[in-house]
């Protein structure tokens, strides 16, 4: 391919810093904050474990948010992982993340945010099939981006900001009107249950909650001033998310007892009808249910990204570059979209712990490349505060969970493993 072609399949720097951070906040404010406590709460029996479980996701996410930041300002392409891992380790490694992100970062949770908007919806609409649902908006939003980045980012900025009064209120209104003393009320003493491996599976399933805080970082090579806008976006954006999350879950777990909670994956439904009676829990429902809107949105924005940076050095994968006019990557968004409605008919919980123990061994391995960097004596317009502490921390965080993880649900991680080993397979194919 010539300079000039190379050249020509460059995208443009449109991005600026309210829908770079409204990338971040929409990804990872979903379907996971409204479905993983009511989860943990059958393996944690401890509301207040499971608080400290959201405590030490946010603290973790703001690891890898930090590291992000000085990685793609460093790097400034789209791709996120893909960059990282194929400049600063091997190409294969590169395009395993590339794989990964189709199949378990974006593909995986974009049907499982869906389908928790169905079921949202089915509160409304008895006789909608919560999985038709999610189908059709994952056509309707895989069309948007398709079509033109400018529509789909004003959709993104606009539906965030609801999304976030929205959270605030909740939970401003949740602890108010809530009985804070049910987080102390567990069945257990905290100190016992966070020695389990049970909790160490909290931390996986959070941590699906909070994936997102690198989207920005996918977009990287389409942001304006990237050095400043950047970690604007990454930290500012996974700062912000995470004290609404710790915000919402107190008033969840405030709101109604453990025993009606527990299990529960409409579980800010069952929170609003303590709170405001059932009419009112049905409003509030169909609000949350709009939320998810954006997320699923965000990561149909963000995903095909990364598949489209993989297309520009694989040519047997130049395909994935194709876009129309002023539209997002047409057939990356394609390929993933496919993908998503395949995997509507997997059960929700498999996919929750399926992406959280293979996105903790990628997500190590891309924050650890801040070490790779940093010998090479590469230096971006940002650097890291909290080095070599904070990626230390991630790295050890994550590669503790995947552990603990693949020791309590051993199928899930080795159908993770399974994905990594496909992977690499396809990546001699096409190489």
């Amino acid at each position: 391919m010539s300079s000039a072609d190379q050249a020509s399949l460059e995208p443009k720097r449109t991005i600026g810093t309210l829908t770079a951070t409204a990338l971040v906040v929409a990804s990872m404010i979903g379907g996971g904050v409204f479905i993983t406590t009511g989860n943990l709460l059958t393996t944690i029996p401890s509301p207040m474990a499971v608080l400290l479980c959201w405590v030490i996701g946010g603290a973790y996410a703001l690891c890898g948010a930090f590291t992000y930041a000085e990685l793609s300002v460093t790097l400034a392409s789209n791709g996120g992982e893909y960059q990282f891992l194929s400049k600063l380790y091997h190409p294969a490694l590169g395009f395993v993340s590339a794989w990964v992100s189709l199949l378990v970062g974006f593909a995986a949770p974009t049907a499982a945010i869906t389908k928790v908007f169905g079921l949202y919806m089915r509160g409304f609409f008895p006789e909608l099939d919560p999985t038709n649902v999610a189908a059709v908006l994952i056509v309707l939003l895989s069309v948007l981006n398709m079509w033109r980045v400018s529509a789909s980012a004003g959709f993104q900025d606009a539906m965030t900001i609801g999304k976030v009064l929205l959270v605030l209120g909740f939970a401003v209104v949740g602890l108010l009107l809530g009985q804070p003393s049910r987080i102390a009320a567990g069945e257990q003493p905290v100190a016992a249950v966070v020695c389990t491996p049970n909790f160490a599976l909290g931390l996986l399933v959070v941590s699906f909650a909070y994936t997102g805080w690198g989207s920005s970082s996918y977009v990287a090579g389409e942001i304006k001033n990237p050095e400043k806008v950047l970690p604007r976006a990454l930290v500012g954006g996974t700062l912000l998310v995470t004290i609404l999350y710790v915000l919402i879950n107190a008033a969840f777990l405030s709101s109604a007892p453990m025993s009606e909670l527990r299990g529960n994956f409409e579980i800010a439904r069952v929170a609003a009808v303590h709170l405001f009676g059932e009419r009112g829990g049905s409003i509030v429902a169909g609000i949350i249910a709009m939320g998810l809107v954006s997320t699923a949105g965000a990561m149909i924005v963000t995903g095909p990204r990364v598949y489209e940076a993989a297309g520009r050095d694989y040519p047997r994968l130049n395909w994935l570059t194709q876009r129309r006019g002023s539209g997002g990557p047409f057939a990356a968004t394609l390929a993933q979209g496919v993908i998503a409605l395949a995997m509507l008919h997997v059960d929700v919980n498999r996919l929750l712990e399926y992406i959280g123990f293979t996105l903790a061994i990628m997500e190590a391995l891309a924050v650890g490349s801040i070490f790779v960097l940093r010998r090479r004596g590469l230096v971006g317009a940002f650097r890291m505060p909290g080095y070599p502490v904070a990626p230390a921390i991630f790295v050890a965080i994550a590669l503790w969970s995947a552990g603990m993880g693949l020791y309590a649900r051993p199928a899930a991680g080795l159908v993770g493993l399974g994905t990594v080993a496909a992977g690499l397979l396809v990546w001699r194919l096409v190489r």
